[in-house]
């Protein structure tokens, strides 16, 4: 429902302004300076996460008051992280990333709310693991809030490969 109303707004907002694609205002970093900001911002927010490095990633991206979280583990959606001692079990979370990559695969905006779609690669260690190459399906939403980008939904997910049918059955019963 959440990601349908999005859409929705996002393609009403398009037919409006005349440019109607598949599902809203379609964007590129070369013709728009603000997904092209944007873009950089999520490159730069990965790359320093993928580090341990959550100063940098606060700086790099601002998030809203009601932004949600779906993270690649599953679970519930959290929001934001409600102190500097939760932000730093997030850094710890994350050690030794190297050449983190932010992939755009496509981008709409349209007035206030712009949406990222992309691929995040690294080779990290994650918590108790060695470091190995991830790669993430992401999207992430952003909306303007007094002149600033907030970043108000990332969804990811290990995806990017696919997984069989059979796959997806078991994860859904939690088997």
């Amino acid at each position: 429902m959440f990601f349908h109303h999005i859409f929705s707004t996002l393609a009403a907002s398009a037919v409006t302004a005349g440019m109607v694609g598949a599902v809203g205002a379609y964007a590129t970093p070369e013709a728009d300076g603000d997904v092209a900001a944007l873009v950089a911002q999520a490159s730069r927010g990965h790359a320093s996460l993928m580090r341990g490095d959550i100063a940098d990633y606060r700086q790099a991206l601002a998030l809203a008051p009601d932004f949600l979280l779906m993270d690649p583990f599953g679970s519930t959606p959290t929001g934001v992280p409600a102190d500097d001692a939760h932000w730093a079990r997030i850094g710890r979370f994350f050690r030794d990333g190297r050449d983190a990559r932010f992939e755009l695969i496509r981008a709409w905006r349209t007035g206030d709310m712009a949406v990222l779609v992309a691929n995040e690669s690294a080779d990290v260690a994650v918590g108790s693991l060695s470091a190995q190459h991830w790669l993430l399906r992401v999207t992430l939403v952003f909306r303007r809030d007094g002149g600033a980008w907030k970043l108000v939904h990332r969804h990811a997910d290990p995806l990017v490969k696919g997984i069989s049918l059979d796959q997806a059955s078991r994860i859904t019963r939690g088997a």
